[in-house]
Order: C-alpha cells, then sequence, then structure tokens
C-alpha cells in the first residue's frame, strides 16, 4: 500500500472515541495528513466479531472506508495483563460495561488481580493499526508497550486504562505522563511507525 498516504491526503479515523482520534490525528499532523473522524461523518460501528486486535481494526477500517469512499484507519487496542491470562484484551472496552466507563473497568481490572493475590502485575498494551481502501485492500500493523499494573490510579492524562500503567523503565503511569513522551513510547506509535514506513510518500 505504498504511497496511500501523502501529503494532503484525507484520512477517515474509524473510531467513535474522541480520545483515540485525537491521538491519531496527533500522530499524522507532522505529515500533513488531514484526519476526520467516523463520528464526524456519522458513520455506524460495526459490530466486532473478530477473535484478535487484527481482526477487529481489519473490520473497523473496512467499514468506514467502504462508508466514506476514503482511505480508513482503524485502531483496536488494548491491555493484556499476564496475571488474568491475557485479560482483558480484546474486550477492554467493554470491562466498562455499556457506558465504556474505564474507571469501572480498571477497578475491574484490580479488583481481579486483588482476587488472586497478584500486587504489580505484569502487563502489556498492543495496538493493531488497520489501514483500509474503498475497495476493501487492508493492511495491518501491530505494536506492544510493556510495563507493570499500579494501584490506586495516577493521573488524568490519556484515557483508558493509562492511569494503571507504568511502563517499563519508568517511573510514571501513561495517564501521568507529558503527552509527547507517552506518544513515542506508546504501542499506538509502535504500530503508527510501522504503518509510515509501509504506506506513506513524502510529495
Amino acid at each position: 500500500m505504498r504511497g496511500v498516504l501523502r501529503r494532503g491526503a484525507k484520512l477517515v479515523i474509524a473510531s467513535h472515541n474522541e480520545g483515540k482520534v485525537r491521538e491519531l490525528a496527533e500522530l499524522f499532523a507532522p505529515y500533513g495528513i488531514d484526519c476526520i473522524s467516523a463520528g464526524s461523518l456519522g458513520l455506524p460501528e460495526p459490530v466486532e466479531t473478530g477473535a484478535s486486535f487484527a481482526e477487529n481494526a481489519r473490520i473497523k477500517a473496512v467499514a468506514a472506508a467502504c462508508g466514506a469512499g476514503l482511505p480508513a484507519l482503524a485502531d483496536d487496542s488494548g491491555l493484556e495483563v499476564a496475571a488474568l491470562g491475557g485479560e482483558p484484551g480484546i474486550h477492554s472496552a467493554r470491562w466498562g460495561g455499556a457506558a465504556k466507563d474505564f474507571t469501572s473497568a480498571m477497578t475491574r481490572v484490580h479488583e481481579a488481580l486483588q482476587a488472586r493475590g497478584v500486587s504489580g502485575a505484569n502487563a502489556n498494551f498492543t495496538c493493531a493499526l488497520a489501514l483500509a481502501l474503498p475497495d476493501g485492500e487492508t493492511s495491518v500493523f501491530e505494536g506492544k508497550v510493556f510495563g507493570t499494573l499500579t494501584w490506586p490510579p495516577r493521573g488524568g492524562r490519556g484515557f483508558g486504562y493509562d492511569p494503571i500503567f507504568v511502563p517499563d523503565g519508568h517511573d510514571e503511569t501513561f495517564g501521568e505522563m507529558d503527552p509527547e513522551l507517552k506518544n513515542r513510547l506508546s504501542h499506538r506509535m509502535r504500530a503508527f511507525e510501522k504503518l509510515i514506513q509501509a504506506s506513506y510518500v513524502n510529495e
């Protein structure tokens, strides 16, 4: 898909999560790519029936690309906790209930670890970025960042599980960390770098 992305291109971000849309738009800004959200276009959210981050990202990207008639990018990401057998994983948002309340989701993770007598659990964030064209052609790029969980939550930056995740080699949670530093370290950035290398042409 080399050349799909170039300066001045329009890209649909296949998400109704404004925090995620904002982070992705910030990553694309230096490349001169104009990002618009699926939510702002009134596109529906497809049912995520995949068994992996990559499959769910692909479903969302293809739906948005076909609906908008433009290239679309979907992010499917989540927290995987080793002591919980990889949960919440692809169900990370659903652990917050119908409202996708991540305060509740973080509490649920903490209580599940407490029930197992685990503290300072090893965890990782995984991100799959799927880039789709209106004809359905799709490529998927994956990145991970490893760290440990802390309790109680710390920091009001970021979104999702960021306030309980401390990346390896650092003392701050993603929720406390300067956004620029978090972006450099994140699972999303690691997937994004692969996507840019494979898809962007500087013209």
